[in-house]
């Protein structure tokens, strides 16, 4: 699962990043709390080339009459993501990459307190979720909208969460854009043990109100 992350990077370096033409309407970066409805930053491509674009963050079905008229769907497991009718047209036609720095996912004590955990790439390179669009609302207000794509958690992993994003490395960039052909499902796997850490931070990342890069900064536990 994945319920809040991080993104840093500089839109024109994103932009270059992906190989993609940027919108002029993307959202400003750096923000560390990135939550559910929020619009993200997202790859796509198409006749022309990549494209990076704004998108909402909750993927709408095209039967939803409203934006609250279902489940919020920010993540879409790959286990299913070929079956389920919300998402089993956009696996085939419409999938994409969703750019972040870091995300964040909780344990609980005993007591109930929720305790936040950053998760970020070793190697503190951009990290490209996989993602599925879909195009939502009546032609004079259409938006787009994503989900993360998630998969069962690695071992390393585990300890915090039992579901992870799926986390696609740059040389599989086209195949799940579907610029290199088909077989994308292969790509639907845990990632790596070796690519990820973890640390704790503080518990005021739990409020979608806050902000600032103090977020991710580790704390001793």
């Amino acid at each position: 699962m994945c319920g809040r992350f991080a993104v840093t990077l500089p839109n024109d370096a994103m932009a270059q990043l992906f190989s993609a033409r940027p919108a002029n309407t993307l959202p400003p970066v750096p923000n560390f709390n990135v939550c559910p409805t929020n619009q993200v930053h997202v790859v796509r491509a198409g006749e022309n080339g990549r494209t990076l674009d704004p998108l909402r963050w909750g993927f709408l079905p095209h039967w939803y009459k409203a934006e609250n008229a279902g489940p919020l769907l920010i993540n879409a497991r790959a286990e299913t993501l070929a079956e389920k009718p919300a998402f089993r047209a956009a696996c085939r036609e419409r999938r994409c990459l969703i750019a972040a720095t870091g995300f964040y996912e909780w344990t609980k004590t005993e007591q109930g307190d929720r305790l936040p955990w950053y998760t970020f790439r070793q190697d503190n390179a951009p990290i490209a979720f996989a993602g599925v669009w879909q195009d939502w609302g009546p032609e004079d207000a259409r938006q787009g909208t994503c989900a993360i794509v998630t998969t069962p958690a690695n071992r390393h992993l585990s300890a915090i969460h039992h579901r992870m994003p799926l986390i696609l490395e740059p040389d599989d960039w086209p195949l799940w854009l579907g610029e290199a052909g088909k077989g994308a499902a292969r790509l639907m796997q845990p990632g790596d043990e070796d690519v990820l850490s973890y640390h704790r931070v503080s518990p005021t990342v739990n409020s979608n109100r806050a902000s600032g890069p103090e977020l991710i900064e580790p704390i001793e536990t």
